[in-house]
């Protein structure tokens, strides 16, 4: 019976421990996930009393969502298509979310409390033009309509299903409409635009149905440009070509007058381009140069009042009806650390509704936008809140003078990640601020026990929850042993850096960087990369990491670059440069100093090479290793691939002696009229492969082509660059190459007839993965290529390896010509691909997979294997053996291989993958417009347990194991006693 004791006991608690492994390894595998909407370009408050209050945002990202008012979270959001940009946004009957998209030509209600599309019309028109919305108040055939001005055409569209109430045509092909106006309690509209750039337009619409009233049109001698500003419901303003002389043009009762005055009589001593801040105060408009900003009031006929001049970086809202005939408006100006925010009726410049100043982290930059909303305070005075938008794309909620919240949507725009290791914990000091003493150990497990048999009430999960998060060691800011903890360093495009801690995503430090910060000698900086610049090791352990962040000064290739150095502990920028020359090309180089800094070359647009950094060390290092530098570049345009090396230094009329040219080594250019390059791709420079051998089947060997000099190259016919069925499979096509970046060699070349871009591609040890769509088949495939070296064929006797008579530690060079072969093989996959990686490993022996974001933004892993290129229909015994899958025409998706499980990263562009130290395990992160990060383990975690493994259920198990051999023993030992009696 003890017997039957002990073996229930073992195979209960047994059993159990598979449960418990599953359930935290579900929970475990996902790190974090957030969730952006990136920069708000229009903002509309939902304040009614009936609700919860919301803000109804668009972005640039083309997203529409609503935020809590209270928080900033999200409640619901919509990522509309990359062409489907939102041209306005605004709020019909208190329910209705009304966007307006792509050109104007598409017209959308969504439900306001749950974002679910209430109806979609589209408005075509004759030719292309400026898009406006309108929401009134007007009652057509018992309905509320909108007024939408697009394509050429004014539409009256209901508000309750979209229905076209009437259409108005503005075919005349010079006329540029600027403006749809509608004054307060009138049942017609005024259109008003340019007509050949110098006259100015008028239209009198029936706002009931449609009926032109009146028209008229006045002449003027110079050219308009710029925005027009809407003084008034009959007065607009506007600028002329040159930006020197400031109009008024006022149109009551379809009566056209003008008045004229120069700039100069209002900007005195402030030289610079004028424009038009677009704004909709009633009455008052304002003028920005370079060096102040004039806010003008019109007054009489026309005439304008200077009401205030500042120098101060300047912002101010459209206004914002706060009673009957009332409307305020609000201003946001910078004064070192604080701004200040003002908000003024728009009747009385001189007094002020509101004056608050909030101190503001200098990391986020200027105000770039401003939206105002009120509301009753209970002394029955109007109080305000303001949504401002900063120059780093933050969102931040202003009210009573604090900031209640802030989002970091600039988040949903990085441009580049690189990752940095954490300090290491020293001896005797633990950054952990919470220390379980003996009871709180056992009461934590004691309830994961219990929520292991199903025993726990909701206080226990949320007790176990919490006390999760309390002994959590994730986000410590030191390093762990199997390499989890790190730093993310994201650039985003609004040039800022932030670090986040990969154990919970939160954001350890940001910087806004000086280098792509705006200003008079960088008028458009841009950032382009990272890269890590400096990693302590060994003897410079006393060293910061630090990272490297390359940008120039414009969009082309040849724009001036910018340098900024970045401690990648603190995000201090230490280091600052304007470059004299361009950067067409970054290459980071095997080479480090004694304090650990890498050395970098940097390619300008005349192929000039200039190394960084510039000391005397560096330039000794570099020129030991003079010889051995190769670098390629690819001009897609041109559909050529060249290959470089040093030749002397810069022979310029600037001695520089970190500056080389180059000479050109060889080149290959494809013909232009049947192929244009689409997709390139490399080895990641910190790969690591365990083996350059591959035992196959019959025992035989296979070398492995390991070179980090290989290029992929995919070209489709030009005709079939554009999208998806916009050619005829007999019209495309689409090569791909192997290439020596050294010699220039073509290694393999393959045609895929009827196939058709777009390319995803990831190329790692000896093989390359790449995706595109097949138009006979109709469907999109995956092919992979695997390349061997068969000059090393004679190296496979034992006896050879044994003894030391084999060449593979002799010297491996890109001259010697090498004899490849290749294998490849075509699969039908199901889904469009966005990015697509593969695993890394610390030692490279666990088995990759691909990691490959779809178009439902998810993260999907594909075991390599199943991209193998000797997979045949009837494998034999020792191919099964050897671990090879039966041959199927497409590639399986397994629902639970999606390592983002149900959640979704919006707007997928780039997966990221980063050896750990744990040999199973490779950090993921993937974004977009969204972030998500987690540790995945291809092969299983074979070599750890799980991070919440349940010490009490093993101590519990060998507990029961021992009292059950003590127990069997006494019981053995009475047994035999009284076999000996009888």
């Amino acid at each position: 019976m003890a017997i039957m004791s002990f073996i229930f006991v073992f195979f209960f608690f047994s059993s159990l421990q598979p449960i418990l492994s599953l359930y935290e390894d579900q929970v475990g595998l996902m790190d974090w996930h957030q969730q952006y909407i990136g920069k708000v370009k229009q903002a509309v408050f939902h304040t009614h009393k009936t609700g919860r209050k919301r803000v109804v945002a668009s972005t640039e990202q083309n997203i529409i969502a609503t935020l809590d008012l209270r928080s900033g979270e999200i409640f619901w959001r919509h990522v509309l298509g990359p062409n489907d940009v939102v041209d306005g946004i605004d709020i019909a009957l208190g329910k209705y979310v009304i966007t307006l998209s792509s050109g104007g030509s598409i017209l959308r209600a969504w439900n306001l409390p749950d974002g679910q599309m209430v109806w979609e019309s589209s408005l075509h028109g004759p030719k292309h033009s400026k898009s406006l919305l309108l929401t009134t108040n007007l009652i057509i055939e018992k309905d509320n309509s909108l007024i939408v001005f697009s394509n050429g055409r004014l539409n009256a569209v209901s508000c309750i299903d979209g229905e076209v109430l009437w259409k108005k045509d503005f075919e005349e092909e010079s006329l540029e409409v600027q403006q749809v106006i509608q004054p307060p309690g009138s049942d017609f509209i005024y259109v008003v635009g340019f007509a050949a750039s110098s006259q100015f337009e008028t239209y009198k619409i029936n706002a009931k149905n449609g009926e032109l009233l009146k028209h008229e049109s006045t002449a003027f001698s110079d050219r308009f440009s710029g925005e027009v500003s809407l003084v008034s419901s009959e007065t607009v303003a506007a600028l002329d070509s040159t930006g020197s002389i400031l109009l008024t043009i006022s149109f009551h009762n379809g009566k056209i007058s003008s008045q004229q005055i120069p700039v100069s009589n209002l900007l005195e001593d402030s030289p610079g381009l004028a424009v038009i801040i677009h704004s909709s105060v009633t009455g008052i408009f304002a003028i920005k140069t370079d060096a102040a900003t004039i806010f003008i009031r019109v007054i009489g006929e026309g005439k304008l009042e200077v009401v205030e001049k500042t120098n101060h970086e300047t912002v101010v809202s459209d206004a914002l009806t706060i009673s009957e005939g009332q409307q305020a408006f609000a201003l946001v100006q910078h004064a070192g650390s604080n701004i200040h925010l003002t908000v003024k009726p728009a009747h009385d410049w001189d007094s002020n509704l509101l004056k608050e100043s909030i101190k503001m982290d200098q990391q986020r930059g200027f105000v770039h936008k401003v939206f105002i909303n009120n509301y009753i305070r209970t002394d029955r005075s109007h109080g305000f809140r303001a949504l401002i938008v900063m120059e780093d794309h933050s969102l931040l909620l202003l009210q009573q003078g604090a900031i209640v919240w802030s989002r970091e949507d600039g988040l949903a725009s990085i441009i580049d990640v690189t990752t940095s290791e954490l300090p290491v914990e020293k001896a005797g000091v633990s950054v952990a601020k919470v220390e379980l003493n003996l009871f709180e150990w056992l009461k934590g497990h004691v309830l994961k026990l219990k929520g292991t048999l199903m025993l726990a009430t909701p206080e226990d999960i949320a007790a176990i929850q919490y006390m999760r998060l309390k002994s959590s060691e994730k986000s410590k800011m030191t390093r762990d042993h199997n390499g989890f903890r790190k730093l993310l360093i994201a650039l985003t495009r609004a040039g800022k850096l932030f670090a986040l801690h990969t154990g919970d995503g939160r954001i350890v430090w940001s910087h806004l960087l000086q280098s792509l910060h705006k200003s008079e000698s960088c008028r458009q900086p841009i950032g382009l990369n990272l890269h890590q610049w400096q990693v302590p090791h060994h003897h410079a352990l006393d060293e910061n990491p630090s990272v490297l962040v390359v940008g120039r000064c414009g969009p082309s290739s040849d724009a001036l670059g910018v340098l900024s150095l970045v401690d990648s502990y603190t995000g201090k920028e230490f280091s600052s440069l304007r470059l004299v020359h361009s950067v067409a090309q970054v290459i980071p180089l095997p080479y480090t100093d004694s304090t650990e800094q890498r050395l970098h070359l940097l390619i300008d647009a005349d192929k000039h090479a200039h190394l960084y950094p510039k000391t005397p060390e560096a330039i000794d290092i570099f020129q030991s290793e003079f010889a051995n530098v190769y670098w390629y570049s690819v001009d897609d345009d041109n559909g050529i691939i060249k290959g470089y090396a040093l030749k002397t230094k810069c022979s310029g009329n600037v001695a520089d002696e970190f500056c080389f040219d180059s000479r050109e080594l060889w080149s290959i250019v494809l013909p232009s009229e049947s192929e244009k390059i689409i997709t390139t791709a490399t080895r990641k420079l910190n790969e690591a492969v365990h083996t350059q051998a591959k035992l196959i089947a019959d025992q035989d060997v296979m070398y492995k082509y390991i070179s980090s000099n290989l290029l992929f190259v995919a070209t489709v016919a030009p005709k079939a660059s554009g999208e998806i069925g916009s050619v005829t499979p007999e019209e495309s096509w689409l090569v791909v190459y192997l290439i020596d970046t050294v010699t220039g060699r073509v290694l393999h070349r393959m045609t895929h007839h009827g196939s058709q871009g777009p390319v995803q591609a990831v190329l790692s040890e000896n093989w390359v993965v790449y995706h595109y769509f097949n138009l006979r088949a109709h469907r999109y495939e995956m092919s992979v290529i695997e390349i061997y070296d068969q000059s090393r064929a004679d190296n496979k006797d034992v006896w050879k390896l044994v003894v030391g008579n084999h060449n593979l530690t002799s010297p491996v060079s890109s001259y010697s010509r090498a004899e490849v072969i290749t294998k490849s093989q075509s699969y039908f996959f199901t889904h469009s691909l966005k990015a697509i990686a593969v695993t890394l490993t610390v030692k490279g022996i666990t088995s990759k997979q691909l990691l490959i974001g779809t178009i439902g933004d998810q993260v999907l892993a594909l075991d390599k294997r199943f991209l193998d290129p000797r997979r045949s229909v009837n494998p034999t015994q020792a191919e099964r053996e050897e671990g090879i899958i039966p041959l199927t025409d497409s590639l399986p998706i397994i629902p639970q291989s999606y390592i983002t499980h149900s959640l979704r990263v919006e707007g997928l562009q780039s997966i990221i993958t980063v050896a750990a130290k744990l040999e199973s395990t490779t950090l993921v992160f993937a974004h977009g417009l969204d972030l998500f990060f987690t540790h995945y383990a291809p092969s299983r975690t074979y070599d750890s347990l799980t991070e919440d493994f349940s010490y009490a259920l093993l101590l519990i198990t060998i507990v029961a194991l021992v009292a059950a051999i003590f127990v069997t023993w006494i019981l053995s030992q009475r047994k035999e006693l009284q076999d000996r009696w009888r």
